[in-house]
């Protein structure tokens, strides 16, 4: 899992059948180094899968990969990003 901040949301005008009613945020992936000492360095903008409302400023939790793909359980999802989980604090 890696830490990522929301910087906006993405709008569809179709989706895959088993991702009816799903919201999209975009994120950038955070280093060590962005996340201790403020620096811009980040990772390329990613689309992520969001059920849990982040909007943008928030640090979140991301999932890639198969990983991803398993809350949906066998049900074939074509998802590479989700959002795990929206931080309201990060101790290093």
């Amino acid at each position: 899992m890696r830490i990522a901040e929301v910087i906006g949301r993405l709008t569809t005008s179709k989706l895959h059948p088993s991702l009816k009613g799903a919201r999209f945020v975009i994120v950038l992936p955070m280093t060590l180094e962005a996340l201790t000492e403020n620096s811009p360095n980040r990772g390329e903008e990613v689309i992520v899968f969001d059920l849990l409302g982040a909007s943008p400023g928030d640090l979140i939790g991301l999932s890639e990969g198969g990983e991803a793909a398993s809350p949906f359980g066998k049900v074939k999802t074509p998802i590479d990003a989700y959002n795990a989980c929206i931080l309201d604090q990060i101790s290093i």
